[in-house]
């Protein structure tokens, strides 16, 4: 069965404390290499037969108006994984 996948970013204008929490904690543990942390969520939608432009398009409307808060929050993906 297809799954699609809705990633959801806290919108780059805003603090996000857990973000900032995991880079405190990586510069804690001596890790360098990244200079900025920032937490999303993942959402992965089945879908019972096959992924037609209709059922994307819902996806994306849920998405946008029940998955994320459009206040805080940007849907910065909405794909189709196999």
């Amino acid at each position: 069965m297809p799954t699609i996948v809705v990633d959801v970013m806290p919108k780059s204008e805003l603090l996000d404390p857990q973000g900032k929490a995991v880079s405190g904690a990586f510069a804690r543990l001596g890790v360098d290499a990244f200079t900025d942390v920032r937490i999303g969520k993942r959402f992965e939608l089945t879908v019972e037969g096959e992924v037609t432009e209709d059922v994307l398009a819902e996806a994306r409307r849920v998405a946008a108006e029940v998955l994320s808060n459009s206040v805080i929050e940007d849907v910065v993906g909405v794909e189709v994984v196999e």
